[in-house]
């Protein structure tokens, strides 16, 4: 998805957060794609366990897409061991069981975990394997944990990038603190509960005065049933003073009709008049 805001301050280059380790990445492309996900959440230290293909790689800058600061920064290693060596928490991914005792963990409760390693002052790293075949078991021996994504069990294999991005995801909406849901208002600011009971009073007030509340035993109810339906809306000021003017616009157009109707009536009635004035002489 589009929507970078280069006015605002880019994160990641000071290195922040977890290490993303990747053993024997097969493909250049994947390298670059794996740190511009990187990048998405402000995640900057890419370590390279024998890289494949060349590097520093050309197609690797390309699939960044303006995440050349990873790429940059990015340091190579012969193994995995002196990898994670400066670490001391250290995640593994697979999307296999093997046969080993470990704690499995989902992403979201790894970045928890993360979260709690970065807070205790302990260097935390994430390792990822081959596109083809993973993580051998040695390679899980060294992790204190493993991270499983729950997923179709049929088709469980992700993309390398799919899978930094994924976890990167996770560890950076564990501490960036985005609420769940929000209201998109633009520049407007939410309705206040004297703005809103304004509107419903106006409303009110013109109900009554149309008949629509005439039932006095039903009239508490349907209040009642107006101001929750207007509620669940959360309104902005701006739709509160929006409505408030269409309500006075139908009922300034319901005078005027009114008025139109009475004189057209009148006028009806004198015409009426004379012309059986005019028969009688």
């Amino acid at each position: 998805m589009a929507g970078t805001d280069h006015s605002r301050r880019r994160r990641g280059a000071g290195g922040a957060g977890p290490a993303v380790v990747l053993v024997e990445p097969q493909l250049g492309a994947n390298i670059g794609a794996a740190a511009r996900a990187m990048l998405n959440f402000g995640l900057a230290d890419l370590r390279l366990v024998r890289p494949r293909d060349r590097w520093p790689s050309p197609e690797a800058v390309a699939n960044a897409s303006g995440a050349d600061e990873v790429l940059a920064r990015a340091r190579l290693f012969d193994t995995l061991a002196e990898a994670v060596g400066d670490l001391s928490y250290v995640l593994a991914t697979t999307a296999r069981a093997r046969d080993m005792t470990k704690d499995v963990l989902t992403p979201d409760a790894a970045a928890a975990e993360l979260r709690a390693a970065a807070v205790r002052g302990e260097g935390s790293g994430v390792v990822f394997g081959r596109e083809s075949t993973g993580l051998d078991n040695d390679a899980l021996a060294l992790a204190d944990a493993v991270i499983a994504v729950p997923s179709n069990p049929g088709f469980s294999s992700l993309n390398l990038a799919m899978a930094v991005l994924l976890v990167g995801y996770e560890w950076y909406r564990a501490g960036e603190g985005t609420p769940a849901q929000a209201v998109l208002s633009g520049r407007a600011r939410a309705a206040t509960k004297a703005e809103l009971l304004g509107l419903f009073e106006q409303l009110e007030a013109e109900l009554d005065a149309c008949g629509f509340l005439r039932v006095a035993d039903k009239r508490p109810t349907m209040v009642r049933n107006l101001r929750n339906l207007f509620q669940r809306a959360r309104l902005t000021e701006q739709e509160v003073r929006t409505l408030r003017g269409v309500i006075t616009g139908l009922v300034e157009h319901g005078r005027s009709t009114r008025r139109s109707g009475s004189g057209a009536a009148a006028a009806a009635k004198d015409g009426r008049s004379g012309s059986g004035a005019g028969r009688d002489k």
